[in-house]
């Protein structure tokens, strides 16, 4: 499938009503202040980032109090549905600013707009917002931007599309040392729970040069931590010479002192070449975050994950082999349609056989139209809980076990700011991606040391400098 990217001319088109705008923002008495919330997953705090890089470039400034903002945006998410009623209710409570201050421009974009009748329920229920907008076209916020300004009215965009690939948009960085980079778009997968390939897009990479290119530039400019995006990136390139292991070589051979992270692993696309150029690399994460999602090869078939229990373990084993120490940590979705207790009790031998450096486990959350959220649905939401603790239960276990291998190794950490077990403690990230508390200093934010771990706990290991 071809991938629609944009064109120069529109970006040239954008950067024009950036500087419209720009031009009404530096009449003001004040900057004017833009408050701008992302919810959910990383991709999405990345288009956050883009949103307030072209804000900054149309003369805005930020804050991080609702009532000070001239200009207010909500980036959602619709993975889960706790954040799609969040979303709702942190809107609803904007009327009364509003009301207020007339000529607050609110707006609401990301994926809950991209879903037909999310969107119409965000137009009907909360007449006060001004600007509303999908995920297929972040890239002519500008111009939303400035039509809202200048011209009035509602501004609604939506349109219906596979995605498209838009490059050199302003970025305003959360974080001086750690940087995002998404590889690709969109997903072809179509896992029966998950609404991604609906509000995203069907599966588009970027071009490797440019991909390269961006990373070199943060390195240079200082930035220690990388972490490459997409929602599978195993399928980075598919149909191109270059994949996502030689992107990921590529990478590993750009000079300079940090660190490459990304996410996520499909396990049907990962390969033993992928998992052999992190274990021969100087900079790749020895981290694999592989989603299992479940140990039952009734309810993956159910899934359309692609993949069965034997390929799964066949993967860790090799990866554990090649990188001895590798952090391993995974998905799980507990009672979905139609699990069993049996079905739920194969997940638990095989979390007992994997152990699990860690894991990120749900219960089952229904999404408009996705195929899993028409399925039966028997086993009530009491069982499920029982379910979920028994499973957290286990888990603790094995993230005990799997920390105290560290005690009296020393390990690269990356300092990342002040501790997380104690105000005592400064705390970063060690090679293999686990978070590392110990007895540092300001100066140690954003370089790497080494730490000698004396204490293991469920998530986090504990230090001294060496």
């Amino acid at each position: 499938m071809s991938v629609k990217t944009v064109s120069q001319e529109e970006l040239k088109e954008q950067k024009m009503y950036m500087q419209k705008v720009r031009s009404v923002t530096h009449t003001y008495f004040e900057k004017p202040l833009a408050y701008v919330h992302s919810y959910g997953c990383q991709q999405n705090v990345s288009d956050g980032e883009k949103i307030k890089g072209m804000l900054e470039e149309m003369g805005y400034g930020f804050t991080d109090t609702l009532s000070e903002a001239k200009f207010i945006l909500f980036n959602t998410c619709a993975v889960r549905e706790n954040a799609v009623d969040r979303v709702f209710g942190n809107v609803g409570a904007l009327k009364h600013l509003k009301k207020k201050n007339p000529d607050i421009i609110i707006a609401v974009c990301g994926c809950m707009v991209q879903q037909e009748e999310t969107a119409g329920k965000i137009k009907s229920t909360f007449p006060f917002v001004d600007i509303i907008f999908g995920t297929h076209v972040l890239h002519t916020f500008p111009e939303l931007l400035f039509k809202c300004l200048f011209e009035g009215g509602r501004i609604l965009e939506i349109p219906d599309s596979d995605g498209v690939i838009a490059e050199n948009i302003p970025v305003k960085r959360e974080r001086g040392f750690k940087a995002s980079v998404p590889i690709m778009y969109g997903c072809n997968n179509f896992c029966t729970y998950c609404v991604v390939p609906l509000v995203r897009g069907r599966e588009r990479s970027r071009k490797a040069e440019d991909v390269i290119s961006e990373v070199k530039g943060l390195v240079e400019r200082g930035y220690k931590d990388i972490l490459l995006l997409g929602q599978n990136v195993n399928s980075y390139g598919k149909g191109t010479d270059i994949d996502f292991p030689e992107l990921l070589s590529r990478l590993d051979r750009i000079d300079g002192e940090f660190k490459i992270e990304f996410m996520t692993s499909h396990p049907k696309d990962c390969t033993e070449r992928l998992i052999d150029v992190i274990a021969e690399s100087e900079k790749i994460c020895h981290h694999l975050h592989l989603p299992v999602q479940c140990g039952s090869d009734r309810i993956l078939k159910l899934m359309n994950r692609h993949y069965d229990k034997a390929h799964y373990l066949k993967l860790v084993d090799y990866a554990r082999e090649k990188i001895p120490n590798l952090n391993l940590t995974t998905d799980i979705i507990v009672g979905f349609p139609g699990e069993t207790r049996e079905d739920f009790e194969e997940t638990l031998r095989l979390m007992k056989r994997v152990c699990f450096d860690s894991a990120f486990t749900f219960i089952f959350s229904p999404r408009m139209g996705t195929k899993a959220a028409e399925m039966d649905d028997p086993v009530s939401a009491e069982e499920k809980g029982k379910w979920f603790r028994e499973l957290l239960e286990v888990q603790g276990e094995c993230g005990s076990k799997s920390y105290q291998k560290y005690v009296g190794k020393t390990v690269r950490v990356l300092c990342e700011g002040k501790g997380r077990t104690s105000e005592e403690y400064f705390t970063g990230k060690s090679r293999e991606n686990i978070i590392v508390d110990f007895n540092g200093d300001e100066k140690d934010i954003g370089t790497f040391l080494d730490v000698r771990i004396t204490e293991a706990k469920a998530w986090a290991l504990i230090g001294e400098k060496v």
